[in-house]
Formats: C-alpha cells, structure tokens, sequence
C-alpha cells in the first residue's frame, strides 16, 4: 500500500530510495561532526542522541526527520558532507525546515552542483506512516510516496 503525503519542496526533485527515520530533531552538527573535524569520508550518523540514527550510514538514503537542530555550524556541515559525496539524496521534514539548515543546503546547491532534494511541512501523519527501510518517492512538487 502507497500513502501520499504533500510537503514544501524547497529542493525540489525526482529521487527514489528507502527512507531512514527518526523521530528525533536532526542535529546536523552532532550527526556530521567527523566529516569536519577527523576528516572522514563517512555519513554515519555520530549523533548518540538519536538512538533511530546513531551508527546508521545517511550517504545516499532519504533522511525523514521531524526538523533540523540549527547551530552556526549546521550550513557548514552540509557543505562538507557535499564535497565527500557522502550526502543523503534528500531530507523530508514534518515541520518547518531551520533557516540555518537551508542556508547550508542552498549553499551546497549553488555552489557546488550537489542538490539534496529537500521538502519540508509534510504534516506528523508523514513521520507516523513512514519507517526505516521503506521504499520512498519524492516528486518535484513536493508529493512524497511512502511504500509499505
């Protein structure tokens, strides 16, 4: 069974993949925090906060999250991650998107050619139906399928 769900897409896109959830806010800092400091190539997730994503490799999945966690360093994650090619190929929120969060997802965009597919507002119900290893469509005007 399909359920659909109608977001913003801030990012907008045509991408498929199984969904990584948590229902957990996405500190973007805590999640990437090696990428920058270690200089690692890896997108697992570092943040032991989020028990869903703790130790859980994000690079090329559809990260599914109520909203980000902003902090100064935030864009600059986003950035760094882009470089690696270690980003996931979108973030799908219930909530608002933080401005710190798209600021650094519009930066890797522009500056870089590398777009995560974002869309954001996509309701509680989204977070409630969609779980990890879910098959996931997002759709340039924001629909989002979630595959059982």
């Amino acid at each position: 069974m399909t359920k659909t769900f109608k977001g913003r897409p801030l990012l907008p896109g045509n991408v498929e993949e199984t969904a990584e959830v948590s229902h957990y806010g996405f500190s973007t800092s805590a999640v990437y925090v090696e990428v920058v400091f270690k200089d690692t190539n890896s997108g697992v997730c570092k943040d032991g906060d989020n028990k869903e994503l703790y130790g859980r490799d994000l690079s090329g999945k559809i990260v599914c999250t109520p909203q980000t966690i902003g902090s100064s360093s935030g864009a600059c994650m986003f950035m760094a991650i882009c470089e690696k090619d270690i980003q996931p190929k979108a973030f799908l929120f219930a909530n608002h998107i933080d401005s710190l969060a798209s600021c650094g997802l519009l930066m890797a965009d522009i500056w870089l050619g590398k777009r995560i597919v974002t869309v954001d507002m996509l309701g509680d119900e989204f977070l409630d139906a969609v779980k990890t290893g879910n098959k996931v469509k997002v759709f340039e005007d924001g629909t989002v399928e979630v595959e059982d």
